[in-house]
């Protein structure tokens, strides 16, 4: 199974060895990079790319290793046993199969997203190295012990929120997906909305990486961002020179697809503001 780009995902060369790498190594593959550079859309286009289904399991701040595992439900087996219903007397009637389960229960090979581990718990990856190591954990509540049928591509996603433990790291496959160089973007871009015209096409992009390198930007944006952004501009039908920004208007049309914060907003206000007295 060889990972390569597909009709709708542009995939450097450097991610599609790191993507082979690991499924070579049987290792998770651990990706960083700035939000919305299309890491979790990886996932998906290696599901779609390999032909296997996939298993995602979307980590939150509460979310616990053990989850991902199983749920055992005692409340509602001890509500049960006062009804005197029937199922108490089946503990797996009231065990809860976590995602981790269901990727190893799969009949064939599955790709199992864990997305944004670092959300959870300092300790979240701690809790999963045994399972993820081995393939295996044991149910308590029934003394069975669940191992993988066949070892799934595992790919877990992260915004480096957190430092994650040493001990986790040594067990995956590491890459920082760099933010596309404006070749590979163009590339992008033209994967979703194919005809667009070059003029707007190199008037947006070269204002795009205008904005993500002004000095002090809390947030810069992102891949998502940008095709979000071009898609209003299309959908407004504005041309190239609709796009100027200079005096007063420096901050680009439609900044809000771009610019997702006020303090960024003031930034560029207050760049106009410095360009008007200058010009005075």
């Amino acid at each position: 199974m060889k990972f390569q780009s597909t009709e709708t995902y542009v995939a450097p060369a450097d991610l599609t060895v790191a993507v082979n790498a690991a499924v070579a190594l049987e290792r998770p593959l651990l990706v960083k990079g700035e939000p919305g550079t299309g890491k979790t859309e990886l996932a998906r286009q290696v599901a779609a790319s390999l032909g296997l289904p996939m298993v995602e399991w979307n980590i939150k701040s509460t979310t616990k290793a053990q989850q991902g595992l199983y749920e055992y439900d005692a409340v509602s087996r001890l509500r049960d046993s006062q009804l005197g219903d029937a199922r108490v007397n089946d503990v797996k009637n009231y065990i809860r199969k976590g995602k981790l389960w269901q990727a190893f229960e799969a009949p064939g090979k599955v790709v199992l997203l864990i997305d944004e581990i670092d959300k959870a718990d300092i300790e979240f990856p701690n809790d999963l190295l045994q399972e993820l190591d081995k393939m295996e954990f044991h149910v308590y509540e029934t003394g069975e012990t669940i191992r993988a049928a066949q070892r799934p591509v595992i790919i877990i996603t992260s915004n480096n929120e957190k430092e994650l433990p040493d001990a986790f790291l040594r067990r995956c496959f590491f890459h920082y997906i760099r933010f596309p160089e404006p070749q590979v973007m163009r590339q992008i871009v033209e994967v979703h909305f194919p005809g667009i015209k070059e003029a707007l096409l190199t008037t947006a992009l070269t204002q795009f990486y205008e904005i993500r390198e002004t000095p002090g930007l809390k947030k810069k944006p992102s891949t998502s961002e940008v095709l979000d952004w071009l898609k209003l501009l299309l959908a407004e039908d504005l041309a190239p020179e609709d796009l100027a920004r200079e005096g007063a208007n420096l901050l680009p049309k439609l900044h809000g697809a771009l610019l997702k914060n006020e303090q960024d907003v003031h930034l560029f206000e207050r760049l106009a503001f410095m360009a008007r007295r200058q010009t005075r």
